[in-house]
């Protein structure tokens, strides 16, 4: 895996990834950027909520879940000092589906934190990781 990330200017820097995306990320104003895009720490906890509710999603369908919707709302908190490392990260999935099984729902994010899910495994390492879900009925 290979990425490429170019400074654009003030606090301003372009990713691409080595599949050829690419994505804006800037700073606050109070630290010279333009707020044009996410912060560098957002897009780690962008990054790693995509890579859960894949698998999530990925599980459920295997286990023949009707899942219609997922989203993952994730909190996090960070330490005072630097590194301002994540100490606190809470995962909110919603899933959507019809008549899903709630404990099929949990074992998939169970799956994701503990076997599946390489940034939140890695992310673990400094911070506590917590999750919850909601089902709603299609």
């Amino acid at each position: 895996m290979k990425a490429c990330v170019k400074w654009q200017s003030e606090a301003s820097f372009l990713g691409e990834s080595g599949s050829g995306h690419t994505v804006l990320m800037d700073g606050p104003p109070e630290s010279g950027g333009r707020n044009r895009g996410p912060r560098p720490m957002e897009m780690l906890l962008m990054g790693t909520g995509g890579c859960a509710a894949f698998d999530v999603v990925l599980i459920l369908k295997k286990g023949r879940q009707e899942i219609c919707d997922c989203e993952v709302r994730i909190e996090a908190e960070r330490a005072e000092r630097e590194p301002k490392v994540f100490t606190h990260i809470h995962f909110h999935f919603i899933v959507t589906g019809k008549k899903l099984n709630p404990q099929q729902v949990e074992r998939a994010i169970s799956l994701s934190a503990e076997k599946y899910c390489s940034a939140s495994i890695m992310l673990a390492k400094t911070a506590e990781l917590t999750h919850d879900f909601e089902i709603v009925e299609a």
